[in-house]
């Protein structure tokens, strides 16, 4: 299996600029491939692809000394299609265009990426060449860089397939992915069912457990609101404007780092608990267009369900079992208007928290009796329907 490793980097201000220049120089290859595919489609009716494009990179290396001293499979990466992307690549931004106009959905044809709009650049073979972790554990060798110091706060595992080069704001990392032997967990018999929230629990499970929603975006929001009157009073691109700018993106991000620290600890939480965890399989992008759009996103379900799947390795909305763990996605249709012990179904406005069953007489709480319900689906919901039988 395939393991990211992020590492933060501490480059001197000759290695900053020359990231930067190789950002940019790789921005400018981007768009020039881009250019090419598009004229020639729209004058000729022709496509092109990547292996014609990668003929011309020899040439650009010849005739334009600037690209001599960036590694030619970081070049090749600007145009082709990766394995485990981070940032968009032509290849892969005309493939993923390709196939949603298959879909009928909203195309988005790939756009040119403006200054200061591309963010990473990759070595598709560094375990072979262009990236080398010095001996020390301190400083990373990096092609057209120079050794640069690195904060090595684990152990790098496995065998290195490649190294991203990335800018988050006005830090920079780097991204090493490495193929890994799977550590299988101890068995485990145990089954939950789990509830989402927003407001004020992020997860309740079947078994009554609740998880505050922390809100992270929220809490930040009069910081972030003063940030951004600050910098619409300041002239853009001003230093002023600049300062502010960097100040806001630094707020962003460290709410994006907590709530994703949040969600790893969480599913490791579960993972360690359980053997099978079940949830919704939920339209998260509609929810997100919906008046509830704001809490959905700053609870970050999404993210939170792929990190789950990833912890139980397994995939999200579907059963897989791989080391023990079984992950399981379920239709999230009248989960809340059920009742668990009797099957009733009556619909409830969302403020009633608890309620007492009609029929049966239990007194329930609306997101435990949902939790419930969510489990007991996958005991009985039918093969290939993207839920899984012999749940205990």
């Amino acid at each position: 299996m395939l393991k990211a490793f992020k590492y933060r980097l501490y480059p001197t201000k000759p290695q900053t600029r020359d990231l930067e220049k190789t950002l940019d120089l790789c921005r400018q290859l981007y768009n020039a491939a881009l250019q090419e595919r598009r004229g020639a489609y729209k004058k000729a009716g022709k496509t092109v692809g990547f292996y014609e494009q990668k003929r011309y990179l020899p040439e650009i290396r010849a005739e334009l000394p600037e690209y001599r001293g960036i590694h030619s499979q970081v070049l090749q990466n600007v145009i082709k299609i990766r394995a485990l992307p981070v940032t968009e690549r032509v290849d892969k931004a005309f493939q993923g265009f390709f196939r949603r106009l298959k879909e009928k959905g909203k195309a988005g044809y790939p756009r040119f990426k403006g200054k200061g709009r591309y963010d990473s650049f990759t070595f598709p073979q560094a375990g072979a060449t262009g990236v080398k972790l010095q001996k020390d554990g301190k400083r990373v060798l990096i092609y057209g860089i120079g050794s640069v110091k690195i904060k090595l706060h684990r152990p790098l595992e496995g065998k290195v397939k490649t190294a991203t080069v990335k800018r988050e704001g006005d830090h920079r990392y780097i991204v090493f992915t490495c193929e890994v032997e799977p550590k299988p967990l101890p068995p485990n018999e145990r089954a939950v069912g789990i509830d989402l929230g927003t407001n004020p629990h992020f997860l309740i499970t079947s078994d009554g457990k609740t998880v505050e929603a922390p809100r992270y975006f929220q809490k930040s929001q009069e910081k972030l609101a003063n940030a951004q009157r600050e910098l619409s009073r300041k002239k853009m691109g001003s230093y002023r404007y600049r300062q502010i700018q960097t100040r806001l993106a630094r707020l962003h991000r460290k709410i994006a780092n907590q709530r994703k620290d949040f969600h790893h600890k969480l599913a490791r939480g579960l993972v360690k608990e359980y053997g099978t965890i079940v949830h919704e399989d939920l339209n998260i992008l509609g929810l997100a267009r919906s008046h509830i759009a704001k809490g959905v996103l700053d609870a970050g379900w999404a993210q939170f369900l792929q990190i789950l799947a990833y912890k139980a390795e397994g995939q999200p909305g579907r059963a897989k079992l791989v080391a023990g763990r079984r992950v399981i996605g379920v239709d999230p249709k009248h989960t809340s208007q059920d009742c668990p012990v009797c099957g009733h179904r009556e619909k409830r406005p969302l403020w009633v928290r608890e309620y007492t069953c009609p029929r049966c007489g239990t007194h329930l709480h609306r997101d435990i009796a949902a939790a419930r319900n969510i489990l007991a689906k996958a005991r009985t919901e039918p093969a290939g329907t993207g839920t899984a039988h012999a749940v205990p």
